[in-house]
């Protein structure tokens, strides 16, 4: 018993550190990772939600669209005046009048209608569920390239300072070695003109940071002044990626495809409705007739509609395989538009991946060693100044193209999940 003091003490402790760092957690910005900015705007995109309810609208259409029509009741009082029931007056109540007529009447559609109308239904919702997957796709595309360019951006403003940093290094060199009279103050107002350089593309890459991640938050539909952490990686792209089979893929999940298709499988049920109007439709009818001072008696009736305007169907024929046509031509220029999308993007994958390859693995370790011979040069008085400050330009020049590499390679990337309706 004496334990359940310090039971409760190390409970209430561990309660306070669980409940620190899950406010920690909460409190952290959103942006360091993609995934976590793909589950953020699955949740709260506005465009995302409308499509999803729009989707369940047309799902909840398909029942009505094939259901009978409501029956319809008659009531008839049939000598009102009472002309043949001598010694009553004229009456407008069930049961004081000649007869009375209660008829209730059953519209029935010709056989299959109601179940091309529910198939139309169910296609033009089967086009919504397409167009809701095109709004998550084009929503995660944006949040994708977003997040790119603002790596990309916060990329650029760390190599900057990194390098501001190295020329600032290289600057103390140089004026250590003009106050031994080793090297002409040239060296040091090279140095000094250099940094300057640096500080003004610093400023540029902070605007062109706040640029992206204004677009980014816009994108999450956030305030646009919204904080956002620090982008920590890009999303790694798969070794490889087989044309052949990423075009099969376009072709059978593409939602812009899908889309088309659906519209192309409404149109041709609508079609097939429009041909089957030629028939008429019925309707049936039960009706209780209650003669004033006689026997009640049943009736049964039956009534169709004549289909005499034929020019008028024919038009309706004609425009609905007009419109089935419309809809195959959609499909096949969105298959065309999707799969030449597909080629452009996969050489611009390519190409940026093996750009990629080329600067990491070749030029930059040439572009460092380049640097490193240069500065001991130079500290032993066999390179001028200007060849150093040239080989960290070069250091420079490459980083950034390796970062814009990397950059395009998942913008590439992004634009190849886009068109195939998903993550590769």
């Amino acid at each position: 018993m004496k334990l359940l003091p310090s039971l409760r003490c190390r409970c209430a402790v561990l309660a306070a550190v669980i409940g620190l760092v899950s406010a920690a957690r909460a409190a952290e910005p959103l942006g360091a990772t993609l995934d976590e900015l793909l589950a953020y705007a699955r949740e709260h995109n506005p465009d995302l939600v409308a499509s999803t309810l729009e989707a369940e609208a047309a799902h909840a259409q398909i029942e009505p669209a094939a259901a009978l029509p409501d029956p319809r009741f008659q009531l008839e009082l049939m000598d009102v005046t009472n002309t043949m029931s001598p010694g009553r007056s004229t009456s407008l109540l069930p049961g004081e009048v000649g007869t009375t007529r209660y008829r209730v009447i059953q519209p029935l559609p010709f056989w299959g209608k109601r179940d091309l109308r529910g198939e139309v239904a169910a296609a033009q919702a089967g086009r919504t569920d397409a167009l809701r997957e095109r709004t998550r796709v084009e929503l995660e595309f944006r949040i994708k390239s977003a997040f790119a360019q603002h790596y990309q951006a916060f990329g650029r403003r760390r190599i900057l300072g990194e390098t501001l940093t190295l020329v600032d290094l290289l600057e103390q060199v140089a004026t250590a070695r003009y106050s031994v009279g080793l090297v002409p103050q040239q060296d040091v107002i090279r140095a000094q003109s250099e940094r300057t350089a640096l500080k003004v593309e610093l400023i540029e890459a902070e605007r062109r940071q706040r640029d992206a991640a204004a677009k980014l938050n816009a994108a999450l539909a956030r305030d646009p002044h919204a904080e956002l952490a620090p982008p920590r990686t890009l999303p790694a792209a798969p070794e490889e990626i087989e044309l052949a089979r990423l075009t099969e893929r376009v072709r059978a999940a593409s939602p812009e495809i899908a889309a088309e298709r659906a519209g192309m499988l409404a149109a041709q049920k609508n079609r097939e409705l429009t041909w089957l109007n030629r028939y008429p439709d019925f309707a049936v009818g039960l009706t209780h007739n209650r003669p004033a001072g006689g026997e009640s008696n049943w009736d049964v009736m039956l009534e169709l509609n004549i289909p005499l305007q034929q020019s008028a169907r024919r038009a309706q024929e004609r425009a609905a395989l007009a419109g089935e046509q419309a809809a195959e031509a959609r499909v096949a220029a969105a298959e065309a538009r999707q799969l030449g999308r597909l080629g452009e993007a996969w050489a611009g994958f390519e190409s940026s991946r093996e750009k990629v390859r080329v600067l990491r693995e070749t030029l930059l370790p040439q572009a460092d060693a380049t640097f490193e011979s240069a500065r001991a040069g130079y500290e032993t008085g066999r390179v001028n100044f200007n060849t150093v400050i040239e080989a960290q330009r070069q250091i420079l020049r490459t980083r950034l193209a390796l970062l814009e590499a990397e950059t395009d390679t998942a913008l590439a990337l992004a634009e190849l999940e886009l068109l195939a309706g998903g993550s590769l």
